[in-house]
Order: structure tokens, then C-alpha cells, then sequence
């Protein structure tokens, strides 16, 4: 099986040790390489990630307020578990503020931002992926969406997408041997990138919320 083409990273800057040990737990923890009730042990992943111990712990305590790890006095620190019962909380506010985001990135992109919309599309239109490969595809899902929020030029209305995104995505992770197809699901990014980079708002934030409104009644039929 060919493995699919890698997305470009949405989160390209220069980086502190502990801002980028941050980002490599988060989406292991997103993508379910660290399973919801794992422990969780600093050394371990320090020595795994090449990080010192120090900024994996900053990491773990950032990971506390995503709500994506939880300590226990005497018992340790461990990756939450998925709580089916807050998807319809997550969707509620990323129905607000995914259109708010797409909208005001097809206004405010600079024309770089539009040319990466634009090549981001054109690589998810050319995807052939097979069933096997749905996990993957996932990691387009995350690489569109902070995308989207960073060209939105709002870093405020970016962290807290960012942060429900990543709770949506772990649901849908769980989810996945469930899901008949998430080729689906990744296309529909094609003509919302496409609107964004085109300047198109209104057509961005219909895309937007039916993108949202679409994932929560897929996760629903399965649950």
C-alpha cells in the first residue's frame, strides 16, 4: 500500500523545545497514538521525543488545559478518556466559530496564505486513498483546519478552535473502524480551501458550518 503524500505543517514557525513537545504530544494524543487511560510518563517521552524532561513536563501541564491529560494526586498523569456526551457541546461552538474563521480568513489571507489554500486543495483533490489509510487521511483534516484559523488572522479565535478541533478529531478517531469512509469528510475541504483562497466569505462559512454539521451527524450514526 502506498503510503499517502504528507501534508505541509500548518504551525510552521521556529519553535521552543517546549512549544514543539507541546505540538508532538498533543497530536499523538489527537491522533490516538497515546490511547484515552494510557499513562502518561514524562521520562519515557522525553527519551522517545528527544526532548529534555523539563519541557515535556511544560507540555503535560499545557495538555491539562486542553483537556487532553489528567493527573491524579498519588496515581499519576493519564490521557483522558473520550466522552462521547460533549460532542454536542464541541459542535455547538464550532458551528459559531468555524464560519467566523473561514469567513474572515477569505478576507484577510495574505496572497502566500491564498497560494498555500490553494495547494493544500489541489493535493486533497488528487488523493486516491484506500479504507486502510483513514487515519492518515485525519492528519489532512488537522493540517486544513489550522490552516484555515491562522489565515484568519486572529490568534485568540485561533487557540480556541484549535483546541475544540482537536477534541472533534479525537472523537472521530475513536470512531474510525465504524466509519463506512472518511474520503468523504476530507474532500469536502477542496471547495472550502478553494472559497477561502478565492476571497469567497459567504461561500466559506456556508462550507464551514456544513463541514461541522456534516462530521457530528456522521459520528452520531455510528455511536
Amino acid at each position: 500500500m502506498n503510503a499517502l503524500p504528507a501534508m505541509p505543517p500548518a504551525e510552521d514557525e521556529t519553535l521552543s523545545q517546549a512549544e514543539a513537545a507541546y505540538r508532538q504530544l498533543r497530536d499523538k494524543l489527537i491522533m490516538l497514538d497515546i490511547r484515552p487511560g494510557d499513562p502518561i510518563n514524562d521520562g519515557q517521552l522525553a527519551a522517545e521525543l528527544g526532548f529534555g524532561r523539563t519541557p515535556v513536563r511544560e507540555a503535560i501541564k499545557r495538555l491539562e488545559v486542553d483537556h487532553l491529560v489528567v493527573s491524579y494526586p498519588r496515581r499519576g498523569t493519564f490521557a483522558t478518556t473520550v466522552d462521547f456526551t460533549e460532542l454536542a457541546d464541541v459542535s455547538e461552538i464550532r458551528e459559531l466559530l468555524e464560519p467566523l474563521a473561514a469567513r474572515r480568513a477569505a478576507k484577510r489571507a495574505n496572497a502566500a496564505m491564498r497560494e498555500e489554500l490553494l495547494d493544500v486543495a489541489k493535493a486533497i483533490s488528487e488523493l486516491a486513498p484506500t479504507p486502510a489509510q483513514s487515519r492518515e487521511l485525519m492528519r489532512y483534516d488537522l493540517t486544513v483546519h489550522r490552516l484555515i484559523y491562522r489565515a484568519a488572522a486572529n490568534p485568540h479565535l485561533e487557540d480556541t478552535l484549535i483546541r475544540y478541533d482537536n477534541l472533534a478529531t479525537r472523537i472521530w478517531c475513536l470512531v474510525l473502524d465504524k466509519v463506512p469512509s472518511v474520503s468523504g469528510h476530507i474532500g469536502e475541504h477542496v471547495d472550502l480551501l478553494r472559497a477561502v483562497a478565492e476571497g469567497d466569505a459567504d461561500k466559506a462559512g456556508e462550507l464551514a458550518l456544513h463541514h461541522v454539521t456534516s462530521f457530528e451527524e456522521t459520528i452520531r450514526k455510528v455511536l
